[in-house]
């Protein structure tokens, strides 16, 4: 499943941003059936989960980013997004968008999130 991501690049310590990661040649019937999942690296650090959104709707987000970050999911469109408030330096990373089923997952390319303080 080809994944692009957008949004993201420098922002404040304290401010919000929204990424998006659309499946520009999914049809809708196979992009419903995908777990959708946001990662991110940091430099120096383990790709970790941020969030992700079920075929079925259900959501989860990482304690760490919990009450800042959320996640939703728009079929009609392919997408999934993820809204970060509050940002901390600490947020700062490539977040990748991956799209699994059946154990397969595919991965985007990668944007990068820059938070100055």
């Amino acid at each position: 499943l080809l994944l692009v991501e957008s949004g993201g690049g420098l922002v404040q310590a304290g401010g919000s941003t929204r990424l998006s990661c659309k499946a520009p040649r999914a049809i809708f019937s196979v992009f419903v059936g995908y777990t959708i999942e946001w990662y991110r690296q940091a430099p120096g650090k383990q790709r970790e989960l941020v969030a992700s959104t079920s075929s079925g709707g259900s959501t989860n987000v990482a304690d760490s980013v919990k009450g800042r970050f959320a996640i939703s999911r728009d079929n009609s469109n392919k997408r999934v997004h993820l809204q970060m408030n509050s940002l901390k330096s600490e947020d700062t990373a490539v977040y990748y968008c991956a799209a699994e089923r059946g154990g397969v997952r595919s991965w985007g390319q990668g944007t990068q999130v820059t938070v100055s303080s």
